[in-house]
């Protein structure tokens, strides 16, 4: 008896850790797109969901689910985004470090650092993984593919790009304060030229 109250209590606790840890995260849905399959009694139709999820603090993923109802497909597509979860290093926990370009199939996104104010300057599925990995200033470019799917691939390509200064300097062995005096004293001496 004692051990079933055990067992039950220790699945409503595990139950509410997952609540939480789950409300931490912000989703977006980015696309539905509905097919259809002709069978002998008329039309089937399915749904495919594409959704953004992030803890607006560095920590992005998107997930991509199929079903015959939107809400089971939206489901799919954000448990499938929990598990594809990338950290991103932001700086100041508002812009990028640099700018990068990244890309998937005929999509191309060009992301560039912008000062504070400048706000989110992008296009549709990017501004949604952007909104929920937490930057607040960033000008971004879609060249080729508009296809939704291609440009949130592309957008993480790109993500997956970014360095943090700290990470720069371990890899090179140096202190990060000589890296970033090599930086401005590199734009120091670009601008006397």
């Amino acid at each position: 008896m004692a051990e079933r109250e055990r067992g039950e209590r220790g699945g409503r606790e595990r139950s509410r850790e997952r609540e939480e840890r789950d409300s931490e995260f912000v989703d977006k849905l980015v696309h539905i797109n509905r097919v259809a399959k002709v069978v002998k009694g008329g039309k089937r139709f399915g749904f495919a969901a594409l959704v953004v999820i992030g803890d607006q603090k560095g920590r992005v993923g998107f997930g991509h689910g199929k079903a015959r109802e939107v809400p089971e497909a939206i489901r799919k597509a954000t448990e499938s985004a929990k598990r594809n979860l990338t950290r991103v290093a932001l700086r100041e926990g508002r812009t990028l470090h640099h700018d990068i370009a990244g890309r998937h199939g005929a999509g191309r996104v060009y992301l560039r650092a912008a000062p504070a104010g400048t706000g989110i300057i992008a296009g549709g599925p990017m501004r949604a993984v952007f909104e929920t990995l937490g930057i607040q200033d960033v000008v971004a470019k879609s060249i080729g593919s508009s296809n939704p799917y291609n440009m949130v691939r592309a957008t993480f390509d790109a993500l997956k790009q970014v360095d943090s200064p700290r990470s720069v300097a371990a890899r090179r062995n140096i202190k990060v304060s000589t890296l970033q005096a090599r930086r401005v004293g590199g734009d120091a001496e670009a601008a006397a030229d």
